[in-house]
């Protein structure tokens, strides 16, 4: 029987690590998540790499894209590829427009395929696509686990404030990667 916990990584992509804050703890975020990959695969689970990635003809742009002309993580440029230290072998991918991974994309039919009741959440930035990918998780009655060590952002203030909002709000556990088990 398959573990009906997932994996689900965030924006672990190279254009999202541009800025100091989240340069600073990149080595020790994707050690962290590293250790998640190494124990789902392990025991079976399901890995979901869930990338956002824009069209270069601004049609999949995000109204602040649009109104600073500054677009993200443009389909095939670097900045869009997963972060190269990353082993993701055997992982789904899911790709978004948007900062909720479940907004217009393939993840919550994938997750019903999968017989997943619960994710385990790592990824950037905590204030953005982990906040919204968490509540969005509960309102699927779907329980979620933040791996505190395999988030960031690149506000420390943000990050911790979010992180504590979420599970003050939605009860979902701020639990070390070390300490997430899939079997």
């Amino acid at each position: 029987m398959a573990p009906d916990r997932a994996l689900l990584l965030i924006d672990l992509q190279e254009q999202f690590f541009d800025p100091p804050g989240l340069q600073k703890v990149r080595g020790d975020l994707v050690t962290a998540v590293q250790r998640l990959l190494t124990a789902a695969r392990q025991a079976g689970a399901p890995m979901i790499n869930v990338r956002t990635v824009h069209r270069r003809d601004r049609s999949t742009w995000a109204l602040n894209m649009l109104e600073d002309d500054q677009p993200m993580v443009l389909e095939g440029s670097p900045g869009a590829a997963p972060l190269v230290e990353l082993d993701l072998a055997g992982a789904h991918e899911v790709l978004k427009t948007r900062d909720d991974a479940f907004f217009a994309t393939e993840l919550d039919a994938l997750l019903e395929r999968l017989g997943t009741r619960e994710l385990v959440l790592t990824g950037v930035e905590t204030e953005a696509c982990i906040a919204l990918t968490a509540s969005s998780a509960y309102a699927r009655d779907l329980r979620v686990h933040l791996a505190t060590d395999a988030i960031a952002s690149a506000d420390e203030e943000q990050h911790r404030r979010t992180l504590e909002l979420l599970h003050a709000q939605y009860r979902q556990p701020l639990v070390a990667a070390d300490d997430i088990r899939f079997d």
